[in-house]
């Protein structure tokens, strides 16, 4: 447990990492990204799941697909968190995975409405600063080819209510404004605050927390 306090300490802006060996569980209070947190973690030769971020009712998630042509099942190649930090303002932590390099415009759409993808998701709400990808994804690719595509990270704050965004969608598109087929999207959802999230076997599939972990991996959710 100590490797892993030092590790997340490293990243700055921690005031505090509570390990409890017996439950297997770290309790990190700062204002870093949750993906940074796990990346830590994983430096060390762990795994780890994020098992909740804020408090109740404060925190949402949106995984991000491609709808592309031929992608079928869709493709999990982005991950979007939010905490609010206030009444009216939240964190985006946002990574991507095995997409093409250059440049990209999150934002939070209208619509979740994903009948068409991210073409009918409405006009934009909230915008995001664009995130340019440019380093490869080298991981579940042992050469590091141009095949595994490139990943991305960014952590910023927004003037947004969780309650305003949940049910509409984040979308991620090569344009400012408009979107493509192939843009990633997925739909906001709630998710739990810290230790708000207990379960150990999943309802839906019966099957335990690190078992979705591996198949959420899989799919290409690293974080």
């Amino acid at each position: 447990m100590e490797s892993v306090t030092k590790a997340v300490k490293q990243l700055g802006d921690i005031e505090s990492v509570k390990g409890d060996i017996e439950k297997n569980r770290v309790s990190v209070v700062g204002s870093v990204a949750p993906s940074k947190i796990v990346e830590a973690i994983q430096s060390t030769g762990r795994d780890a799941i994020i098992r909740g971020t804020g408090k109740q009712n404060s925190a949402a998630v949106s995984i991000l697909e491609s709808f592309a042509p031929g992608d079928k099942p869709a493709p999990v190649k982005g991950l979007a968190r939010f905490v609010a930090i206030s009444p009216s303002k939240a964190l985006v932590d946002l990574t991507m995975t095995g997409v093409e390099k250059g440049t990209y415009y999150p934002g939070i759409r209208a619509s979740g409405n994903l009948t068409d993808g991210a073409l009918s998701t409405g006009k934009v709400l909230y915008k995001l600063p664009p995130i340019t990808i440019t380093e490869k994804n080298t991981e579940g690719c042992e050469k590091g080819c141009d095949d595994c595509g490139y990943k991305g990270s960014s952590f910023v704050q927004l003037p947004l209510k969780i309650a305003d965004i949940v049910g509409r969608s984040f979308v991620i598109s090569k344009d400012p404004e408009k979107t493509f087929i192939n843009s990633l999207c997925g739909v906001v959802a709630r998710s739990a605050g810290a230790w708000e999230n207990d379960k150990y076997v999943c309802n839906c599939t019966g099957k335990t927390i690190w078992q979705e972990r591996v198949d959420a991996h899989n799919r290409g959710i690293t974080h």
